[in-house]
């Protein structure tokens, strides 16, 4: 690794408890707030009016001064060694999509995916143009958790790798990449390595993003669950159901991402630098633990539902047992009172003095013996 690259330490077994631990009071107030970066918004534009964002010219990992147009940054680049250019988009439309393609030669159905975002995680090859496609995706902040509450917002981000050149499309507002343009220009070694650099560094932040979102996400389950075998309020399963959803949502943004970058991590790959692919491969084990989350997330989901459903069951069983253990003790003033109602010339009870406080307290006696039998076996 390069002298200005700064390794990255992930927290495991129990360092990754107690960092987990420190972190859940500021997980919980980012669920409220939101974080700093996604109310972070983008530097200022010299393209105003236009989907491009920044447009820079890289020389031996250094970015040359002053502002380009996207043809004069490709104009540039192509006359100096060890260049290439950094053209970021923002949401284009179909025309300024087609102005850039004729620009760098990209090919037509690379330039509708991008256009329309609608795609999976892919990589696909058009001559020597490689066009990669992720899935970006963000926590929402959320005061709690509801049927309709939105716990993941995805977006897509797409990546065209020349050359000279690297294009990013931005769809969305999840993994903003503003910070990660200002981190590669403060490691000018990482990105003598050329355009794959700049693909590395942002499938890198996506990949992250995706790390802290699956956080997040878990600090909901255990709400949830808390929820879910709590006596006093149990969550709704309607709840559990909408969060499944989203959980579902976040999988298709993580799991197909891994047939990409096995490819570009794959030894035969000569396209991609081999100090990159390297790079690469710290991101895919990233993406491998993430993905390994949101599965069991998938299956806890899936245990919480179930349970939740067999509770909800039990639930109505013992208000049943209660219904009928009362209107048991209900059937004997029912029935006694029905049999001594019936006003025949030949009941000798009727005539008896007694009769009425004998009978009322037979009734009373038999429903307190019923009481304590249904109280036994704990239908009451």
């Amino acid at each position: 690794m390069g002298e200005n690259s700064v390794p990255r330490i992930r927290a495991t077994g129990v360092n990754r408890s107690l960092s987990r631990a420190w972190t859940a009071p500021v997980r919980a107030m980012n669920r409220f707030l939101g974080t700093a970066e996604d109310q972070q918004d983008e530097p200022g534009r010299p393209f105003h009016g236009t989907a491009v964002v920044d447009c820079g010219v890289y020389v031996d990992g250094k970015r040359e001064p002053g502002e380009f147009t996207p043809d004069e940054a490709l104009r540039e680049a192509c006359s100096r060694e060890n260049a290439f250019v950094w053209l970021g988009l923002h949401e284009p439309t179909a025309d300024e999509m087609a102005a850039i393609a004729r620009t760098y030669d990209l090919h037509e159905l690379a330039v509708e995916d991008a256009v329309k975002a609608e795609q999976r995680p892919k990589l696909e090859q058009f001559g020597s143009v490689h066009f990669l496609v992720l899935r970006t995706a963000r926590y929402v902040p959320h005061r709690e958790l509801t049927e309709t509450s939105q716990v993941v917002e995805t977006g897509q981000m797409m990546i065209f790798v020349g050359e000279r050149f690297v294009i990013t499309v931005r769809h969305g507002d999840a993994s903003r990449l503003a910070p990660v343009r200002a981190d590669l220009e403060a490691r000018g070694v990482l990105l003598e390595q050329g355009p794959w650099a700049v693909a590395y560094a942002v499938t890198d932040r996506v990949v992250d993003a995706y790390v802290e979102v699956a956080d997040q996400v878990e600090a909901d389950l255990d709400i949830i669950e808390e929820g879910a075998f709590s006596r006093d309020s149990g969550s709704p399963v309607q709840q559990i159901y909408q969060m499944k959803r989203e959980i579902v949502e976040f999988r298709r943004a993580v799991v197909p991402l891994q047939r990409p970058l096995a490819t570009i991590t794959a030894p035969q790959n000569r396209l991609v630098p081999k100090e990159i692919r390297r790079y690469f491969r710290d991101v895919q084990d990233h993406l491998t633990r993430t993905v390994e989350q949101v599965s069991s997330y998938d299956d806890l989901l899936n245990s919480i539902l179930q349970a939740r459903l067999a509770q909800v069951t039990v639930d109505q069983n013992n208000d049943m047992r209660k219904i009928a253990a009362w209107a048991g003790i209900a059937t004997v003033w029912t029935a006694v009172a029905g049999v001594e109602g019936m006003n025949f010339l030949h009941m000798p009870e009727q005539k008896w003095q007694y009769g009425y406080p004998v009978v009322f307290l037979l009734m009373l006696g038999v429903s307190v013996l019923l009481y304590r039998a249904f109280r036994r076996n704990g239908w009451l």
